[in-house]
């Protein structure tokens, strides 16, 4: 199966400074790993530029897209929440992201490739309309997602985000809507930023069941995940009947990776990638883009896209 590759090297140019978990050292891993594996060579690059502040301001308010504007140049070193590290060149880089998600969605529609895996940072998934927090700027898997609505025509799109957080920016962006489904599997938020994400958060008016929360207990491991896809994940995607899938991409639910505390293995993801690319097959002729989002321990990083990526190939 033909895969896209999104990847640009300023994405290394946004700076987070040398002790922040979301640093440019998670792509260099992450690309190095793909290259040893010899995967890089079998991916098809996919042409990309910025997106439009109008493309942004689809799911973004105006006047945030501004402060994040704003903020970048005058090189102040945070913007939202504290943790939300920011230079001068970041807004440049994160409209540059959210470019590179819509063009992989871009190119699977028009069959360029069957599905595309976007190595990008800053990630997106917990980019609020108005507010950024959790290392994101802007929320990359809902402007793609939106394209599809918006410039494509798509009446559903699904978004299954499988980072140990909650995807509070991109629930909080389509739960009162019907033509994005939203599925999120994570750690319990009694426990785990961002605090949102309980089962009981399930969509608003006419989106009322078209979000769907998996909250995962402490220690869970493969076997839990394995039971929580089949039993939650799968079906609430296989009804919704996607006319294109979107993966909210993190690595970070490994037992190494100090910023959670459930107990994945890097080869985890290679069935959980196989499990939603085979419903994708079933309703969408394969139409997947896997949108990077967290894993911050360098070696696990590393394998679990290898696992990931070799899974969209068909390879395992």
């Amino acid at each position: 199966m033909s895969v896209g590759w999104v990847y640009h090297p300023d994405f290394l140019e946004h700076k987070t400074g040398p002790t922040h978990p979301e640093r440019p050292e998670r792509l260099k891993a992450l690309v190095g790993a793909l290259e040893a594996a010899g995967l890089l060579a079998k991916m098809r690059p996919i042409p990309f530029g910025p997106a439009q502040v109008a493309q942004i301001a689809r799911v973004h308010e105006p006047a945030y897209i501004e402060l994040v504007r704003t903020a970048c140049e005058e090189g102040v070193s945070a913007v939202g929440s504290p943790e939300t590290r920011i230079c001068r060149e970041s807004y440049r880089i994160a409209l540059l992201a959210a470019g590179g998600a819509m063009a992989a969605c871009d190119a699977v529609m028009a069959g360029t490739v069957n599905s595309a895996f976007c190595a990008l940072r800053p990630p997106g998934h917990h980019a609020e309309p108005d507010y950024a927090m959790g290392f994101c700027l802007f929320n990359n898997p809902a402007v793609a997602a939106e394209h599809l609505v918006h410039h494509h025509h798509l009446k559903r799109v699904a978004i299954v985000d499988f980072d140990v957080h909650h995807g509070n920016g991109t629930q909080r962006m389509f739960e009162a809507r019907d033509d994005v489904l939203f599925v999120s599997v994570h750690e319990d938020p009694q426990f785990l930023f961002p605090g949102t994400g309980f089962e009981n958060e399930t969509g608003i008016g006419p989106g009322e069941g078209y979000t769907v929360n998996v909250a995962m207990p402490r220690q869970a491991d493969d076997a839990a995940y394995r039971r929580a896809f089949a039993q939650r994940v799968l079906p609430a995607v296989r009804a919704y009947k996607p006319q294109f899938v979107i993966l909210s991409t993190g690595f970070d639910a490994v037992r190494e990776d100090s910023m959670s505390d459930i107990c994945l293995e890097p080869e985890s993801f290679t069935w959980i990638t196989r499990d939603l690319m085979a419903v994708a097959d079933e309703f969408c002729q394969g139409r997947v883009v896997s949108i990077l989002e967290g894993g911050y321990e360098l070696d696990t990083l590393g394998r679990s896209a290898v696992a990931h990526v070799k899974a969209m190939m068909g390879e395992v």
